[in-house]
């Protein structure tokens, strides 16, 4: 081995000893931050769900308790119940309108940026400030759909008011909020898929509706699954904009209750940190199964090309 060959050897590994070090440092930051934000407050939630704590006093050991008193508290099933409602009418219903408009906005034709950032407005648009457009929207005496069915003489529901429309409400605002977000991931799944396929289809004399059935939805299913995925994992989480247009109302509170609205209200209104810890607990399971099951099922449906 020549002498030239010794010395570079040396020379290499320090370079990748001086890469490695950088690219821990880069990495550092966001490792810390998940460790510190994310990891921890998790283990202690997981560890305070088996206590009873005030938030001031030693945290006592309770064991099963907690989770005991949830299954056997109505509040809770109807929370559970009220988000699962919220989530199997919210998330298809904003994947099937996002798709549509996808599709729509796929095609070419004039001002299709300025038909694209308009669906993508709402999405960059803070929750609080939607919830509060939205509550003055609905509002019974002076909103502006009521105010546009008095002039139409159609009746004018109390939307937030009403145990049997209110959760539809907040749905239909949940998904004007979201479906810009979907649009754009469908839309770029749109344009990853190959124009030879839609060639080859057309020498075969498929129609557009045959094309659509045959090759875009087939091909678009990764993106869909992908949409599914955390469109799902977001609406088991809704809370602030329900906060919002709940306000100090408590009589919108049991049609609009949810499971993250009760986290809420029994660690921070009522100091039972342990109990909230155990809600936050099962809607992590609740998630994780679901999220399991997708993942699972995704083999019957979800069409990978190539």
């Amino acid at each position: 081995m020549s002498d030239s060959n010794v010395l570079m050897k040396p020379k290499r590994s320090r370079r990748k000893r001086k890469e490695a070090m950088w690219a821990y440092l880069f990495i550092a930051p966001v490792v810390i931050g998940l460790f510190l934000f994310y990891l921890m407050p998790a283990l202690a939630s997981f560890g305070l769900s088996f206590t009873s704590w005030n938030g001031i006093n030693p945290p006592e050991f309770i064991g099963l308790d907690n989770l005991i008193r949830l299954v056997q508290t109505d509040s809770f099933i109807r929370s559970m119940v009220n988000t699962l409602v919220f989530t199997l009418v919210s998330v298809p219903l904003a994947v099937m309108l996002a798709t549509g408009i996808a599709i729509l906005l796929n095609q070419k034709i004039k001002g299709m940026i300025v038909y694209r950032t308009l669906y993508f407005l709402p999405v960059v648009t803070m929750p609080v400030a939607v919830g509060m457009v939205w509550k003055w929207l609905y509002n019974t005496d002076y909103g502006l759909l009521n105010y546009i069915l008095g002039l139409l003489h159609l009746p004018q529901p109390a939307w937030l008011f009403n145990p049997n429309i209110a959760l539809i409400s907040v749905i239909v605002v949940y998904v004007w909020m979201t479906v810009g977000n979907n649009i754009i991931l469908i839309l770029a799944g749109l344009q990853g898929i190959s124009e030879t396929y839609y060639e080859a289809a057309e020498m075969d004399g498929a129609s557009k509706l045959k094309q659509l059935f045959t090759i875009t939805i087939p091909l678009l299913t990764p993106t869909l699954f992908f949409v599914f995925i955390t469109g799902i994992i977001s609406s088991l989480q809704v809370f602030d904009l329900i906060f919002i247009m709940i306000g100090d109302s408590h009589v919108l509170l049991e049609p609009l209750r949810t499971l993250v609205y009760g986290v809420y209200e029994s660690g921070f209104e009522y100091s039972q940190m342990g109990y909230a810890s155990a809600q936050a607990f099962l809607l992590f399971l609740m998630i994780l199964l679901i999220t399991i099951f997708q993942f699972a099922f995704q083999k019957k449906w979800v069409h990978y090309d190539g």
